[in-house]
């Protein structure tokens, strides 16, 4: 089992900085590792004072979902009760966040950690961390829930929603 050291980390929010700089924008990122728990976070100067906070929940939703954010929005809309509910578990450290900027950090099929970026637009949030861990050599595919295999045809389509509900799971 592979783990992300402090080093792949620290290299992964130097590249987020450097492009968020390039963008104009200011952000904080935060890595954790594959149970959430964090690895590093920065606040450039001039990022709003809660985007540490974000950005750590952003990461954390990655990497204990196994799923990057913008993969969990229509599971999300489809089941908020759900979703809210995740982050009153015992174990959830910080709040589950379906959303762009939340990306799963992954390495030979291996799921390392979660990258969270905060600050810019969604968009923005987005762009800089595909980027980034595409840039880093990091894999951006990831499949549906209860399938084996490839990765999903429909990022963000909800893992069995229609066949649980038909059955009256």
């Amino acid at each position: 089992m592979s783990t992300l050291t402090l080093d792949a980390a620290e290299e992964i929010v130097a590249a987020a900085l450097k492009r968020a700089r390039a963008l104009g924008k200011a952000v904080s990122v935060a890595v954790v590792d594959a149970g959430g728990f964090v690895v590093s976070v920065r606040r450039c100067d001039g990022a709003r004072p809660l985007t540490p906070d974000i950005a750590r929940a952003k990461a954390y939703t990655a990497a204990v979902m196994q799923r990057p954010g913008k993969m969990l929005k229509k599971w999300q809309e489809s089941q908020p009760v759900f979703f809210a509910q995740l982050s009153q578990l015992p174990g959830a450290a910080l709040p589950i966040m379906a959303t762009e900027g939340s990306v799963t950090i992954k390495k030979d099929g291996e799921i390392l950690g979660g990258l969270g970026i905060a600050g810019g637009t969604a968009d923005e949030d987005q762009q800089i961390a595909d980027e980034v861990l595409q840039s880093l050599g990091y894999e951006m595919e990831f499949a549906a829930w209860g399938v084996t295999g490839a990765p999903a045809d429909a990022p963000g389509t909800p893992p069995n929603t229609e066949k649980s509900e038909k059955k009256g799971a």
